[in-house]
């Protein structure tokens, strides 16, 4: 049986119709026109300015202020609620919703903030600011401070009383050993007939070296 040609293009656009029909009837049945009113738990009242956002979508509204809310979602789309003061809240629409529109009242609650205390001063007098200011210690900045550490004094100080580390014990024992050699089988010379070392006594007791080793 030979079907013509005309007649197989007119079936195949009715076919076409109406999957797209079925398809378009199908999308329209998923649309909810969703709309309600967003109150507060504790005082029933309409909370303007609230954000009505579907989730994973850009799209959404906000309330008005008598708290009521339109917007077009599809079924089984997450709404979210929030607002700032209240805690955020979400809804699911029903994927197995009977009809194309849905009313709610959602309920939002306080969201409790704790800030820490101020205390309010009252203003201090021209006398009792130039008095603090002027018993103010100001502390040292990185300069002073640097200074202070490098000192005459103060490295004085650090050489008489903090012990030697390993290489300063290293050098000093190759320095005796060195000298050792060098006297070997003969009598060193003392220092008490010399006055290079007389010198150096004499500094160091004016720097007062043995008298901060004395008292320490």
């Amino acid at each position: 049986m030979n079907i013509p040609v005309k007649y197989i293009f007119i079936l195949s656009g009715l076919l076409l119709s109406s999957t797209a029909n079925a398809q378009d009837n199908k999308y329209k049945d998923s649309v909810v026109q969703l709309y309600g009113v967003v109150m507060s738990a504790d005082s029933l009242k309409g909370l303007p300015a609230v954000s009505v956002v579907i989730k994973g979508q850009n799209r959404g509204t906000i309330t008005n202020e008598g708290g009521v809310f339109s917007i077009v979602a599809i079924k089984g789309d997450e709404i979210e609620f929030s607002s700032i003061g209240f805690k955020p809240k979400s809804v699911k629409i029903d994927p197995n919703l009977n009809g194309n529109q849905y009313s709610m009242i959602q309920l939002m609650i306080n969201d409790t903030v704790f800030l820490p205390a101020t205390i309010i001063k009252k203003r201090i007098s021209r006398e009792q600011f130039e008095r603090d200011f002027i018993n103010t210690t100001v502390p040292d900045d990185d300069i002073s401070i640097a200074r202070q550490n490098t000192n005459l004094m103060t490295r004085q100080y650090l050489m008489a009383t903090l012990p030697i580390d390993g290489k300063e014990a290293s050098t000093q024992y190759l320095r005796q050993s060195a000298r050792k050699m060098y006297y070997f089988n003969q009598n060193a010379p003392q220092n008490i007939f010399n006055p290079v070392a007389w010198a150096e006594f004499i500094k160091a007791w004016k720097r007062g070296d043995y008298r901060k080793k004395k008292q320490s």
